[in-house]
């Protein structure tokens, strides 16, 4: 197995120190800790080119807010310098999503599967809305804890729409449904999934 490159390697450290200082209750932390641990291992280098979909004209305009937070500039920085090689992706839509869905998002996999990295016990990546956009209600059954780096708004279950703010994290429990939705400006998160398999 190689070693990962060390632009990767750069991205996977300043995104454990951000997530890890924004990570709000012990869910949230432990999560974190056996994700970034089990990251100490390298998985399979991925070799593909790089692409973006119509909603990344949006990046720059969402990684461009003064975050006020010296690991959240630092992360920022570390994702713009591999971004070229990310494949952006669509996901399947729903009818809890809004009608510009298709065009208005794009997901970002670093790490798991299609990633960067080809991993089964970690997914590390990033979703990108344009504005006034809504993501579909969905679920899966990995925990997961997200980092936003960007106003907008997120739900979890029933509950009522919650805005993180610029720098925002909080977790969700396995097979909880959310969503999330960009306001007037564009949405950028970070999320963050150990499967069943992390160690």
């Amino acid at each position: 197995m190689k070693g990962r490159n060390e632009a990767l390697q750069s991205f996977v450290d300043a995104a454990f120190t951000a997530f890890n200082e924004f990570a709000q209750g012990p869910e949230s932390r432990q999560s974190i800790q056996k994700l970034f641990s089990a990251l100490d291992i390298p998985g399979t280098p991925a070799s593909r080119a790089g692409s973006r979909l119509p909603a990344c004209s949006n990046l720059d305009s969402a990684l461009g807010v003064e975050a006020g937070h010296a690991s959240l500039a630092r992360l920022v920085d570390r994702f713009r310098q591999i971004e070229p090689s990310v494949e952006w992706r669509r996901r399947s839509s729903n009818k809890t999503a809004s009608d510009n869905f298709v065009d208005g998002h794009a997901n970002a996999m670093i790490l798991g599967p299609g990633g960067l990295e080809q991993r089964t016990d970690i997914w590390l990546g990033a979703t990108l809305l344009a504005p006034n956009v809504r993501y579909p209600d969905h679920d899966h059954s990995p925990e997961e804890v997200y980092l936003v780096l960007s106003e907008g708004e997120f739900r979890q279950g029933e509950g009522e729409w919650f805005s993180p703010g610029i720098g925002g994290s909080f977790y969700n429990v396995p097979n909880i449904k959310h969503a999330m939705r960009s306001l007037d400006n564009p949405l950028f998160a970070f999320w963050a999934l150990c499967t069943d398999k992390a160690a």
